[in-house]
Formats: structure tokens, C-alpha cells, sequence
């Protein structure tokens, strides 16, 4: 272990890793029957899709995530990105709705559309493409990307993570918008008829094990994110029993232990379906992997970044090294992803909560990966953690990386507008991709002849932040150019001229007279 994954050079034990890697797997292991939900309808296209789905997403994941175990050496799990995953069923639907071919045939149809998009970031990755993209990322976004991760995690935890049904299957409820979103709470019981019990039972759930992570934390007690989840489990186990009278075991009563792997077979196993991509058009397939090569990008990007700055992994220009290594695992798992049967593999977020347990090395990652593997057997066993137990490491978690502000000089010019920027790009757009897009096209917006009527001269005539904060809010807003954007712009840079005396400044005509 030593030898291989560089232990004592990282300050890692064996027993901190293992313990990271589970913790990272247990905050993620809901991808395992979400993922073939999503896919395939809540199992309305078939059972046999379903397995096959669910066999190709616990092969997939282990893989990639192996391989960054091996190749880059990084705590990094992988598994079907959360909205990747969603795309891809549109995709399918649309393709359905094209050709007139039936759900299945579809849905190989797509999997020629991964299946190319992880060839090209093989290839991207080895010529080390992707990489220099990451470079190019200005240092105050990526000094941003830590905290983003952190308010996302929070929103998840607090808001998407629990989520329920009533018996007259209205819903879903949230505990965020839903419970403490509510004026009162018998407002909040009206709503949810008798769902509210079970959502009481969450957020006590969530709470108790915030506190118990919190607390052995303190104690400095290795392993208190996966502790806390423990902890939080058996109370929402005892909570179901005792106070809503259900079985919290009963997906556990006649559930099969033997993967189907016949119905993968079958269904999606090196089931690419070239020939339906004459029927879709090669310029709707081009369009297609162009669009989740972007999207796969940046979500990577954005949470490789995030998370080694919180686990001291960059170097002092921001660069983490080995990231050609991850980034081409996390093309490998998209390859072998789309040969079994599932959408894009892509660095999941929840990584930071084995990061934060300790994990610094690439023997986390062959722990979460070994788990998924063993999931295609003990896969009713990871069904029956409540998700309120997770919601807790997800909030913790989440909290402790905010700590990246500290880095950012508030008093300069160039670090807080650019951190602000990611903040709110990847934040309120609840993604990665669009908000580094947004983010690191600011330097490269010179090129755009349009955007040269707009001029700031301060005392450094390169010095481009001002400029990049204005045309950043613009472009958020589809560059509308109108008094309205141009004033919120306005309004925004004006924070920045107590820093640095802005002399002139130059806007196209009816947007500065309207302003």
C-alpha cells in the first residue's frame, strides 16, 4: 500500500483511507437506483432495461474510480453525473420521438453519443488538451470553485437530498422549501398530509447527525463524517419502527443478492446502435457529443479543482498536479460506461465528504470503487441508508468548504470579483459547466470585436477585472445590452472603485444614456 499509493508522503494511514472511502460512498451510494430511474422512467421502459442500467452504473463507476485510483493516485470517486444523467433520458426521448424506434432502441441509439464523447476525451486527455484548458482557468475562479461546492453541497443536503411522497403520490417534498420553506407548520402538515411524520423524522434525522459529526470532530475523532452518518441512520431506523410504524428493513424482505446479469446482457452490454445514427443524423450526433463534452468538461473540472483546494492538493499556482491522470480516468469511465449501458462518468462532488474524513490518496478511491463492485451484489443493503443520515455529512461538509475565503484578498481588485463571479455563476445556476464556462470566457472576451466598444482605463490600462465584471453580467443576462442589465452591471462594478479610481468609462450609446 505504501509503495503504491505514497502514504506517509501524504500523511495518511490505511485505516483514515479506508474509513474516507466509505464515508465518500455511503454520501453517494444513492446514484446506484437513482441513475437507472432516471434512465429509464422510474422502470416504466422494463425491468430488464432497469437491471441492466443499474449492473452498467456499479461497473462504471468502479472502474473510473479505480482508475483514478491507480492512474492519478487522487481520493476522487466517479459515477453517471446527476443532470448529465437527465439529458441523456431527454435525448432518448427525443430520439424515440424522431425516429419512431422503440425506447430501447433509442436508448443504444445514445449510447453511440457517450461512447464518442469518451473516445475524444481520451484523446483530448493524452494530448493534454483538457489540462490546458484547466490552466487556463484564471486563479480567482478557481479560488471560488471550493466555497461554490460548499453552498452547492449545503442546497443538496438541506434541499434536494430528502425527498418525499404522500400516499395520494403528491410531491416530492423538500425539507428546505417544503418544511422550513413553510409559514407554519401545521401549514407545512396541510401540504404534506401524511408525508409531514416522515419529514419530521428527516430533519431530526439530519440535525442529530450534523451534531454527532460536529461533535466527534471536535474530539478529534477520525472518521466523524462516517460515524455521524451511522449515527443518524440508526436514529431514522429506530424513528421508522417506533413513531411511524414501518419496517426500515423491508427492501431487505425477498430482495435477490445475484446480479442479473443476463437482463445486461441483453439489453445494453456492447449494445451500441451505429445503425441508428443514420436515422438521427450525423450532424445531430456531432451537436449532441459537442454539448455533453462541454457540460462533462467543466463539471469535472469544477469539482477536481474545488475539492483538491480543500484537500491542500494544488500546487502555488493552482494547478493540481496529476490532473491529465484524472481527467483521463474520468474518460475511461465514461468508454466503459457507454459499453455497459449508462450516461457520461463523471468526478462526483461528494467526493469532498471523503476528503474531509481524511482521504488524500488514491486508496480511497480503490475503497469507494471496491464498493461499488460489491454493490452489484449488496445493493438492497445500500438502499435501506435513509438519505436524511447522508444530508448531514453533505452540510457538514459543505460548511467546512466555505473555509476557502479565507485565501481571497478582499481588498484587491483582481482576486474578489472573480471569486464573487464563480460564486454566483456556479451557485445560483446549480452547475459547474455554464458557470466556468461564463467565468473563463471573461479573459479570453478581448477576442470578441463587439465587446471592444466597451473600455475601462484605470491606472493599468491591462488590467482587466472592472471590464470582465461588466461584460461577465451582461453575458449572464444573453449579452441584452439594455439600460436595465447595464445598470445592475454598473451597480455591481461599483464596489470595485473604492480599490481603484475608475477615469473614464466608455459604453455603447443608448446603453450608457439609458444608464
Amino acid at each position: 500500500m505504501e509503495k503504491v499509493f505514497q502514504l506517509k508522503k501524504n500523511g495518511t494511514n490505511v485505516r483514515t483511507e479506508i474509513v474516507a472511502g466509505l464515508t465518500t460512498f455511503m454520501t453517494m451510494a444513492y446514484i446506484i437506483a437513482l441513475n437507472p430511474n432516471l434512465l429509464t422512467n422510474f422502470g416504466a421502459e422494463g425491468q430488464e432495461l432497469w437491471n441492466g442500467v443499474f449492473l452498467a452504473t456499479c461497473i462504471a463507476s468502479a472502474i473510473g474510480t479505480i482508475c483514478m485510483a491507480f492512474l492519478a493516485n487522487k481520493p476522487f470517486a466517479m459515477a453517471p453525473g446527476m443532470g448529465l444523467n437527465s439529458f441523456f433520458a431527454v435525448v432518448v426521448a427525443n430520439i424515440v420521438a424522431i425516429t419512431g424506434a422503440t425506447y430501447l432502441e433509442s436508448f443504444q441509439t445514445a449510447l453511440v453519443v457517450i461512447f464518442v464523447e469518451g473516445v475524444v476525451f481520451i484523446i483530448l486527455s493524452i494530448l493534454n488538451v483538457r489540462e490546458k484548458i484547466v490552466e487556463a482557468i484564471p486563479l480567482g475562479v478557481r479560488l471560488g470553485i471550493g466555497p461554490a461546492i460548499g453552498l452547492m453541497l449545503m442546497n443538496i443536503g438541506l434541499g434536494s437530498n430528502v425527498s418525499l411522497y404522500n400516499t395520494a403520490f403528491e410531491g416530492p417534498f423538500f425539507a428546505l422549501r417544503d418544511f422550513f420553506g413553510a409559514l407554519t407548520a401545521s401549514s407545512a402538515k396541510e401540504a404534506m398530509g401524511d408525508a409531514y411524520p416522515a419529514m419530521v423524522l428527516s430533519v431530526i434525522t439530519m440535525f442529530f447527525g450534523l451534531f454527532v459529526i460536529i461533535a466527534l470532530n471536535h474530539k478529534k475523532v477520525k472518521g466523524s463524517v462516517l460515524y455521524g452518518m451511522l449515527a443518524a441512520s440508526v436514529l431514522n431506523w429506530a424513528g421508522q419502527a417506533i413513531f411511524l410504524g414501518t419496517n426500515p428493513f423491508e427492501k431487505l424482505v425477498g430482495a435477490s443478492f445475484v446480479p442479473p446479469f443476463a437482463d445486461l446482457a441483453k439489453t445494453t452490454l456492447f449494445k451500441l446502435n451505429f445503425a441508428g445514427v443514420a436515422d438521427i443524423g450525423w450532424f445531430t450526433l456531432i451537436t449532441l457529443v459537442i454539448t455533453f463534452c462541454i457540460i462533462d468538461m467543466f463539471d469535472t473540472i469544477g469539482t477536481l479543482v474545488g475539492t483538491a483546494s480543500r484537500a491542500k492538493m494544488l500546487d502555488k499556482d493552482g494547478n493540481m498536479p496529476q490532473m491529465k491522470e484524472a481527467l483521463l480516468s474520468d474518460a475511461i469511465g465514461t468508454v466503459v460506461g457507454s459499453v455497459t449501458g449508462t450516461s457520461t462518468v463523471t468526478t462526483f462532488v461528494e467526493s469532498a465528504s471523503g476528503v474531509e474524513a481524511g482521504g488524500r490518496t488514491g486508496l480511497t478511491a480503490l475503497t469507494t470503487g471496491i464498493l461499488f463492485l460489491l454493490c452489484m451484489f449488496i445493493a438492497p443493503v445500500a438502499a435501506v441508508i435513509p438519505p436524511a443520515a447522508t444530508s448531514s455529512a453533505l452540510i457538514y461538509v459543505g460548511i467546512l468548504m466555505l473555509a476557502n475565503l479565507k485565501k481571497i484578498d478582499f481588498f484587491a481588485v483582481k482576486g474578489p470579483q472573480e471569486v464573487y463571479d464563480s460564486l454566483g455563476a456556479l451557485v445560483q445556476g446549480k452547475e459547474f459547466h455554464g458557470g466556468l464556462t461564463k467565468m473563463t470566457s471573461l479573459r479570453w472576451v478581448r477576442s470578441v470585436p463587439q465587446a471592444e466598444t466597451l473600455v475601462v482605463f484605470a491606472e493599468k490600462i491591462d488590467d482587466f477585472t472592472p471590464i470582465s465584471s461588466l461584460v461577465n453580467l451582461t453575458y449572464c443576462r444573453g449579452w441584452s445590452m439594455d439600460g436595465g442589465s447595464m445598470a445592475t452591471a454598473l451597480g455591481d462594478l461599483s464596489f470595485l472603485a473604492p480599490c481603484r479610481k475608475l477615469r473614464k468609462l466608455e459604453l455603447p450609446g443608448s446603453a450608457y444614456s439609458n444608464t
